[in-house]
């Protein structure tokens, strides 16, 4: 095999930062797919998900977090480091900074040093669609709550999931974002609209799937008084308030144990968080219901797993060898 055909030479890393991964032909239903085997993988595989490792001085200027996994269906490791300065938001000094570092455990060979800008609101996207799709299949109308990059790759992602969504409605309140959500929506999905919602108590009372994907200094919350009966509220972020995840009806998460470490924020005032009923890999696998009754509004935690990441960079990985992207280093 020579060097065009194969990841790296030995003693070489290859490196793709974000301008190499632009422009793949990443197809998201393509996306969806291997986002879900990552999730059966770890039912019916040999892969691997450890909660992830997180460090944060005691005035919260910054937080890190690292986390190891392995894909069994494509048998990837990865090792994935985040580093976010100012994630308050409170010093006008933000900075986010992440890598993921990926090995073909077959081989035993390096594949790539990746970045991870649109990788990670890929998988996560893919994820929440996914939860959306298992719990109201046959939803006509969506609405999006955050306009950054989760919100703006929101909708056609659920759309690859659920091609027969017929309102799409997002919430926001900076004019640059709402207008990267409807680039976003005409270049993916061309000939789709997004409606602009002012009132989001009303568009939340009217929608099927909610997705609260929205940042840090969201100013409101959907609430579960406003959510009609069989509604899926998917949290990515913020835009949904505690009270969705106490009041609901059935409660789903991408993994319970890591959800206990990630959200301490919705927890109640004695601290204590509700049992969660199902995960979404058994969901997947039709080992639990998405939902009991037809009426139950689900609240779906979407917390992210890091074997998803390892197996998108896979995918992102082989586009970008098929593309002859990126650069080798000479490094061992």
């Amino acid at each position: 095999m020579n060097r065009s055909t194969q990841y790296a030479a030995p003693g070489e890393l290859w490196v793709l930062p974000q301008a190499a991964l632009e422009d793949l032909g990443v197809r998201y239903v393509d996306v969806l797919e291997v986002v879900r085997q990552a999730y059966v993988a770890l039912r019916q595989g040999d892969s691997q998900n450890p909660l992830k490792t997180i460090v944060e001085p005691r005035d919260q200027r910054s937080i890190s977090y690292s986390m190891v996994g392995r894909d069994g269906a494509s048998q990837t490791l990865g090792f994935k480091v985040v580093y976010e300065h100012d994630p308050q938001r409170l010093r006008d000094a933000y900075g986010f900074h992440s890598f993921i570092f990926l090995c073909d455990d077959h081989s035993g060979q390096p594949i790539a040093l990746m970045d991870v800008a649109q990788l990670g609101p890929m998988r996560t996207s893919a994820t929440s669609a996914l939860m959306a799709r298992a719990a109201c299949p046959q939803a006509r109308t969506a609405l999006v709550v955050g306009t950054g990059v989760q919100g703006q790759i929101a909708l056609p992602m659920l759309l690859a999931a659920l091609p027969g969504l017929e309102r799409l409605q997002v919430y926001g309140h900076y004019a640059e974002g709402l207008k990267a959500v409807e680039q976003a929506l005409q270049r993916h999905c061309p000939g789709r609209r997004v409606e602009v919602v002012s009132d989001l108590a009303e568009a939340a009372a009217n929608a099927d799937i909610i997705l609260g994907v929205a940042g840090l200094t969201a100013r409101q919350q959907v609430r579960r008084a406003w959510l009609k009966p069989g509604a899926v509220a998917v949290l990515v972020g913020y835009g949904i308030d505690a009270d969705v995840l106490h009041g609901a009806d059935y409660r789903i998460a991408t993994d319970s144990a890591q959800m206990r470490v990630t959200s301490a924020d919705l927890a109640a005032a004695d601290g204590s968080l509700p049992a969660m009923d199902a995960e979404l890999p058994d969901i997947l696998l039709g080992h639990a219901p998405a939902r009991r009754h037809p009426q139950d509004v689900v609240f779906a935690y979407n917390s992210g797993m890091v074997v998803t990441d390892v197996a998108l960079g896979r995918y992102l990985a082989d586009l970008a060898l098929a593309g002859q992207r990126g650069q080798r280093v000479k490094l061992w």
